[in-house]
């Protein structure tokens, strides 16, 4: 499920961690900080699945409080309680791979649930909810996207629902377009994921190849990288362009199935996106003149990645 890019984020950041870090680390705790991101990504996923169960669940905690009421209107007495049984909701919801991970990750630690009510209580003033429970019937097509009206209108739209998650979740700026997407996905095919595998067995060994062999073999990385700086003193080279540019130099030397205009690309955006304002041009340049320089002297020995 997670994207080769934001597993180069999270080899990034792995790599940047244990260059910072003061105390001598263990054989293996290198791989280690790794899985912990991506279970952070889990979490998030988790958690925003969670969420908004929570807030289609909470039609039934209103029809409760309305019902224990002194007084009752007819409103109060006739609160639909359709959204609670979201057919797309429960089928997730249900699913054993996503019980086990609601079970161990513990959403409900982190809920605001005044923020859950604020948030139905806006809900059902829409006239695409009141849409939604005009009728109780129910259909795959409209189950679905009055989850995903949700989800846009109400939770990513909102700044207090984004200001929420991003106190809880240090990843959310890294991961969540991508997690978002994956949520998206999901409700189109429920009960589909496998949250064992938030990374396939084939990108978590890209990933830890990765990871490790910029870290073996940082050394002699960098002696492609150096060379090339000219008047520039590797010593005041931002630390994550140096860390991005041997990633790059890696995925030249050891991971023939990559093409190369697709690394240079991906380390480009990366420097831009996480670095300082000029880094994404510096190392385009950087990584460019060293994949020239490889192909001129025969050590580039790629194959076409569509038949690998």
């Amino acid at each position: 499920m997670i994207n080769r890019r934001n597993i180069r984020v999270k080899v990034m950041q792995t790599l940047y961690t244990m260059s910072t870090l003061e105390k001598e680390t263990k054989p293996g705790d290198v791989v280690r900080i790794l899985q912990k991101h991506f279970e952070q990504t889990r979490q998030l996923f988790i958690y925003l699945t969670y969420f908004l169960s929570e807030v289609a669940h909470y039609a039934e905690t209103d029809a409760q409080l309305r019902a224990g009421k002194h007084l009752l209107t007819y409103e109060d007495l006739h609160v639909s309680t359709k959204i609670a049984g979201n057919e797309v909701l429960s089928k997730i919801l249900e699913d054993a791979s996503f019980k086990e991970f609601e079970n161990k990750d513990k959403p409900q630690l982190l809920l605001d649930k005044e923020l859950v009510r604020k948030v139905y209580h806006e809900l059902v003033e829409a006239k695409e909810y009141k849409k939604y429970i005009a009728t109780q019937q129910r259909e795959k097509k409209e189950e679905r996207e009055i989850l995903e009206f949700i989800l846009d209108k109400f939770l990513l739209s909102k700044e207090t629902f984004l200001s929420h998650v991003e106190e809880n979740f240090s990843n959310w700026e890294d991961d969540g377009e991508m997690v978002i997407q994956l949520l998206v996905n999901y409700l189109q095919k429920p009960g589909t994921y496998n949250f064992k595998e938030m990374i396939s067995e084939e990108k978590w060994s890209f990933a830890k190849s990765l990871l490790q062999t910029v870290q073996e073999k940082a050394e002699y990385l960098e002696n492609f990288v150096i060379p090339k700086l000219k008047n520039w003193d590797p010593e005041r080279i931002a630390l994550l362009d140096m860390i991005l540019m041997k990633m790059g130099v890696a995925e030249f030397l050891y991971f023939e199935t990559i093409p190369p205009k697709v690394t240079i690309n991906e380390y480009i955006d990366l420097a831009k996106e996480y670095s300082t304002s000029q880094s994404g041009q510096f190392v385009n340049g950087i990584l460019d003149n060293i994949h020239k320089e490889m192909v001129q002297q025969g050590k580039m020995h790629k194959v076409d990645f569509r038949k690998a």
